[in-house]
């Protein structure tokens, strides 16, 4: 059984600045935990509290049921892999895995034992004799993610790893951590500003907001039942439209001077409340006959992406919305559209901004 984790109220100030607002979060032994959120939400800074890098301020961290407040990170069982690879340069690819394990004098045997395994789960065993300057940034990043497994951790940490990569090495090293992952079966959790690395490599997402949790679930849990605005519109590549709108009758609202009917048993909307609409750009079709009628719009932008064609649209109240249709749309410029959207896919926000549900 590997290692659970519970976080209890956990707090982190520095001076009168309080970065980390009372937290409560319980990851199960083995599960993948992403930490996601824009700059400053306190994702890292909750991250290297996990790790014994920052003092806890208040609350309390228990790692196996044992708490961490105040043992050393070299004691907690944890490896961390940083942004940064980190690596000596003098030192060949082998004596980088290998130095850690010298330093805390394991037998020569062991530390090629442990090498040679981290080495092999990598596909890096062809790379031993090479110093980091002879390898490609990916490369470079197994290297550092090899280091922390000759550990042998209990807990896997990732404060983003791939920033530092191109598009296409991302997705590689993605995948490739995710298998990682399901071979080990450790106790993982990812910090990253990237919703699309969120969603792909997931078991539980946490999206933080200003040091506050504003939402915990599977990746598709989030997707398709947002608890609020904030991650309504945060997951989700293109993200959610969201529109202000009133409400004017019984499952009915007002958006920029049009009426919809949705579809009935919403509660909570209350004749003159103010609400926010929102819709996923691939809930919405261009003509046809299929859902409810939007918006009549005028085209500003198409993107071609071969699977999909998006489209970048102005209503006639002005309001800008994005609109991914599967497949290739020979559509220009210029051009005005008529829009409609599945009423059983579409979401409603209150005036706070937290979700409602239909009945």
């Amino acid at each position: 059984m590997t290692t659970p984790i519970q976080l209890r109220k956990v707090v982190k100030r520095f001076g009168a600045l309080e970065i980390i607002r009372g937290i409560d979060l319980d990851i199960a032994p083995g599960e993948f935990t992403v930490f996601v959120g824009p700059s400053g939400c306190g994702k890292s800074t909750l991250l290297r509290m996990i790790a014994g890098l920052e003092t806890i301020s208040d609350g309390d961290l228990l790692i196996d049921g044992q708490r961490m407040n105040d043992v050393a990170a070299s004691k907690r069982g944890i490896a961390m892999v940083f942004q940064s690879y980190a690596l000596y340069p003098h030192m060949t690819v082998y004596k980088n895995l290998a130095f850690g394990l010298e330093t805390a004098r394991y037998k020569r045997e062991e530390i090629e034992r442990r090498v040679m395994q981290a080495a092999e789960i990598l596909q890096i065993t062809h790379l031993l004799q090479r110093r980091p300057k002879a390898l490609s940034g990916g490369q470079r990043q197994r290297v550092a993610i090899g280091r922390s497994i000759v550990r042998d951790p209990k807990i896997f940490l990732f404060d983003e790893p791939l920033s530092n990569l191109d598009a296409e090495l991302r997705v590689q090293m993605r995948v490739e951590i995710t298998k990682l992952h399901e071979r080990l079966g450790n106790t993982m959790i990812y910090v990253t500003h990237d919703q699309t690395e969120a969603m792909t490599m997931a078991d539980k997402i946490v999206v933080l907001r200003a040091g506050e949790i504003m939402q915990t679930g599977s990746p598709l849990d989030l997707y398709n039942h947002p608890a609020n605005r904030f991650v309504a519109g945060f997951i989700g590549s293109p993200k959610m439209n969201l529109v202000d709108g009133t409400v004017i009758g019984q499952d009915t609202i007002e958006i920029g001077g049009q009426s919809l009917k949705l579809n009935p048993g919403w509660s909570g909307l209350t004749a003159g409340a103010h609400v926010t609409f929102g819709v996923r750009p691939e809930h919405i079709t261009v003509g046809g006959d299929q859902g409810i009628s939007l918006t009549a719009a005028k085209v500003e932008l198409v993107e071609q992406l071969g699977g999909a064609t998006v489209l970048y649209v102005t209503t006639t109240a002005g309001t800008s919305l994005t609109v991914s249709v599967p497949g290739q749309l020979a559509i220009r410029h210029g051009a005005d559209v008529e829009l409609r959207f599945d009423p059983n896919q579409c979401h409603l926000f209150d005036a706070a901004g937290l979700s409602l549900r239909r009945n």
